[in-house]
């Protein structure tokens, strides 16, 4: 392999210049890709998943998201035939977007669950990928603004649960609690206002080592799990087991249909803004596809869902270092971490108002995020009809615990614990039922013009080769 520039996609780059740099991908998203883990094993009904259990599930979800990362890096297959991978400059994580319906799976049916639904979720993205072109009509950015925007909603009762000290913690609710969540905030929050270069990029980390120090005069700190855990091992293949559950299934399920969609945004956000260039179907479909063939894999490894992570689309569009070796080196590190069962375990002693006062800035971000893509679609009378009418009843009946007491449990769990999946259905129905304005009749004609005028390009090029 010939030698590369940082700023060009291929060829490898001097290590002492891509070391710096994958190290800054890595601080960028480490918290935020072993963090779901840890919300989840905590909620896992009776809380009855043990300490080792909780190391595995964070070591697979590192180790899962190297094998992914390296997968959309370096597509596996033929060029011109079927192939899994863009070849963009992409980092792949256990994602916050599937926390509050896993969370219910969770209390409600076990990890296994979780993860059966998964296989099925990469099974949904994989066809997504295929019909990618097709299906990204109905997927206009009021509705993932929509859906994005609910999410964050979703997410701010676990935030401020574990900012008071986490439900299952006797201190629940304590000004200790309190004290190192604010001060963890405060931290978290004057680094991104004020810090430059790395410190402003590792805001979310540095907040959580200075509120880890704080917390252990307090006594919050157990480190007897870190000292039984091994130096290395490899993930444990089928470790929690597969269970397919129905309503988690449908719930997961579409959370990856919207995900698909949703990373199309980061693919084109990386290309256009580092690249100048807009991702080619090519590159769409066999990212997409690839996302939901390392989703099943990851499922088998006992690892938690993975997507594209924006935050790291940020940097690459920030630095213009688009060069794929030094996001592989990247995903080498997440790996290595992964193997090393002492680290996970070190990540599992971090007290929970440390990680709520940490994670509330990031919930805040994804809702607003999701405002940020209802606002780029005019707001006239009938999209905010569609976005206020999804939000409210979404949110509403998942808030009202007992609103749904009537229905069978798998109503529940799908439209009850979540709002996402319920949110989603009421906005992509309304989209396509209440009538649109002149203008996005115009555009909507224009957008399906140029997919049928697409598909039929790439056909006779198919035909040609």
């Amino acid at each position: 392999m010939k030698r590369g520039s940082i700023f060009e996609l291929n060829g490898i780059p001097k290590f002492q210049e891509a070391l710096p740099l994958a190290l800054q991908h890595v601080v960028a998203m480490i918290v935020g890709c072993v963090t779901p883990a840890i919300i989840v094993a905590g909620a896992v009904g009776g809380n009855s998943l043990s300490a080792k259990d909780r190391v595995i599930l964070i070591q697979a979800s590192l180790v899962v998201s190297a094998l992914s990362t390296l997968i959309q890096l370096f597509p596996i297959g033929k060029k011109n035939g079927f192939t899994l991978g863009s070849g963009l400059p992409m980092i792949m994580g256990v994602s916050f977007a599937y926390v509050p319906s896993m969370q219910a799976i969770a209390e409600g049916y076990g990890i296994s669950s979780i993860l059966g639904a998964q296989i099925i979720g990469g099974i949904v993205a994989f066809v997504m990928g295929i019909l990618v072109k097709k299906i990204r009509v109905f997927f206009p950015p009021l509705i993932t603004g929509t859906v994005v925007f609910t999410i964050g909603l979703s997410l701010y009762p676990t935030a401020i649960n574990y900012m008071a000290g986490g439900t299952s913690n006797p201190d629940y609710g304590s000004w200790q609690n309190w004290a190192v969540a604010f001060l963890t905030l405060a931290v978290v929050t004057a680094l991104n206002h004020f810090g430059k270069g790395i410190l402003k990029l590792a805001s979310i980390l540095i907040g959580i080592l200075v509120g880890y120090v704080v917390s252990i005069p307090f006594g919050m700190v157990n480190l007897s799990s870190v000292g039984e855990a091994k130096v290395f091992q490899l993930p444990q293949f089928m470790h929690f087991g597969i269970h397919f559950e129905i309503s988690a299934c449908v719930a997961i399920g579409l959370l990856f249909a919207i995900n698909s969609v949703q990373a199309i945004g980061d693919y084109s956000a990386t290309t256009i803004g580092a690249m100048d260039r807009v991702p080619e179907d090519r590159e769409l479909q066999n990212g997409i596809m690839a996302y939901g063939v390392t989703n099943i894999l990851g499922a088998l490894l006992g690892g938690l869902p993975t997507a594209t992570y924006s935050q790291n689309v940020g940097i690459v569009t920030t630095t213009k270092v688009i060069n794929r070796w030094v996001l592989g080196l990247a995903a080498a590190i997440l790996g290595v971490a992964g193997i090393v069962p002492k680290f996970s375990a070190l990540l599992t002693t971090i007290p929970q108002c440390v990680l709520g006062g940490a994670t509330v800035s990031v919930f805040a971000s994804i809702a607003m995020t999701g405002m940020k893509l209802v606002a780029s679609a005019e707001m006239d009378y009938r999209n905010s009809s569609i976005v206020g009418l999804a939000a409210a009843i979404g949110v509403g009946v998942s808030q009202a615990s007992a609103a749904l007491a009537s229905f069978p449990d798998w109503v529940t769990t799908i439209f009850g614990k979540s709002p996402v999946v319920l949110a989603t259905l009421i906005a992509v129905v309304l989209n396509i039922i209440l009538p649109k304005s002149r203008d996005e009749k115009k555009h909507e004609k224009e957008l399906k013009k140029e997919v049928k005028e697409k598909i039929q390009q790439d056909h006779e090029e198919f035909e040609q080769e």
